[in-house]
């Protein structure tokens, strides 16, 4: 067998790692786990990070509850795996 050589359309990936339809994806399950992690949790609006070219969801603390249960608890990281 000969070298093969494959030729990566980086562009391409970019492009659909930013689609709407993948956008809308991370958006519902940033939802989806911030609803799994309870009160005082809240998803970020999906965004593409910035030179990265891919899109990204955030799940954060908004209340000081959430912080003190994501601190001792580690609610996320349960709400993530589902279990």
């Amino acid at each position: 067998m000969g070298n093969i050589r494959i030729e990566w359309n980086m562009a391409g990936f970019r492009e659909l790692r930013t689609a709407p339809g993948v956008m809308a994806l991370l958006e519902e399950w940033g939802q989806k786990i911030a609803s799994r992690a309870g009160d005082g949790f809240v998803a970020l609006p999906a965004e593409v990070a910035r030179g990265r070219g891919r899109g990204r969801v955030a799940v954060v603390t908004a209340t000081w509850r959430a912080w003190v249960a994501q601190a001792r608890d580690h609610v996320l990281e349960r709400a993530v795996g589902g279990g």
